[in-house]
């Protein structure tokens, strides 16, 4: 009597760990020869992944307990000024502003312009700027920070810049390129370059040196190593830097731009000051202050999608 042969039991293999982004998990999918993520991962990883996926859908949530402080500035800012502790001459209530803000809104003034008018200037300005800086402040990190070579060629430079007084340039600016659109760009390219380098090749040096050890085990060449390891090792230095460039580059926006301009918000602060209207300055001033915060808030967003495998500990 012949026995009944059983089946083979298929062999059951352990489910690959789900990639977050992180070079560690990147270098763990070179090592098992995939590019992208198989299977659900488990419960305890999916919560902090969905949840930082969903960056962008949350912020609104959590976005507006940023609001409370500077709407609390502007309730004692009022109360200031109703209760006459600082003249409205000094410091025009909040009102006042706002009132100020609809004029110049509504209305195209022969010495100001339209305040959307003097927004779109600035922004253009800005945009064009901090684009060429940013630009040349990665490109120059991945230089530095990649060989020894590109180190002592580059970063001896970049500190050089650093120590100069970055508005002092602006009459040489003025006598190089003119009074045009050019000095105005470039010296806000090269407020935001410098914080930028120096964090992004800050990043990339403080990159863990066995993930460069893994990647050479495996034979990855020199632009895998860089996409997969180096690049998202450096990335949260790298955002630190981008927070720190937009700054300064507002800061050169309106330095620069009360310099022979005859458009932008800074050319208005320029002709209020002439005029002793110091609520034409301070809405100039709120309106720079407003975009400066809009501005962290995408980097902000950027940088909760970006990192999304690196949990804080207020996460937690």
């Amino acid at each position: 009597m012949s026995t009944p042969t059983r089946a083979p039991t298929p062999s059951r293999r352990a489910p690959s760990p789900p990639l977050d982004g992180s070079p560690v998990s990147a270098a763990a999918a070179v090592a098992r020869g995939a590019g992208t993520p198989t299977g659900a991962p488990p419960v305890a990883a999916r919560s902090g992944s969905e949840r930082a996926r969903s960056g962008i859908r949350l912020l609104p949530g959590r976005g507006w307990k940023r609001l409370l402080s500077p709407l609390a500035v502007v309730g004692a800012w009022q109360l200031v000024s109703t209760f006459g502790i600082v003249s409205a001459q000094k410091l025009p209530p909040p009102t006042r502003i706002w009132s100020t803000a609809v004029g110049l809104s509504t209305t195209n003034s022969a010495a100001y312009g339209t305040l959307p008018g003097a927004m779109v200037v600035s922004l253009q300005r800005m945009a064009i700027g901090f684009t060429l800086g940013a630009a040349a402040a990665v490109s120059l990190a991945l230089v530095a920070g990649l060989s020894t070579l590109g180190e002592n060629s580059v970063d001896p430079l970049m500190q050089m810049l650093r120590t100069l007084p970055l508005f002092g340039l602006i009459p040489v600016f003025i006598v190089w390129f003119g009074i045009g659109q050019l000095p105005k760009v470039l010296l806000i390219a090269l407020g935001a370059a410098v914080p930028l380098y120096l964090n992004t090749f800050s990043g990339i040096r403080g990159v863990d040196a066995k993930l460069a050890e893994l990647g050479k085990v495996l034979q990855l060449r020199k632009s895998a190593l860089i996409r997969h390891i180096v690049l998202p090792g450096a990335l949260p230095q790298a955002l630190v830097g981008l927070r720190q460039s937009l700054a300064v580059a507002w800061l050169a926006l309106v330095v620069a731009e009360q310099v022979n301009a005859n458009a932008g918000l800074g050319y208005m602060i320029s002709q209020a000051t002439q005029f002793l209207q110091n609520n034409v300055i301070f809405v100039a001033l709120l309106v720079y202050c407003v975009l400066g915060l809009l501005t962290d808030t995408l980097v902000r967003m950027l940088e909760r999608r970006a990192l999304a495998w690196r949990r804080g500990f207020l996460e937690h």
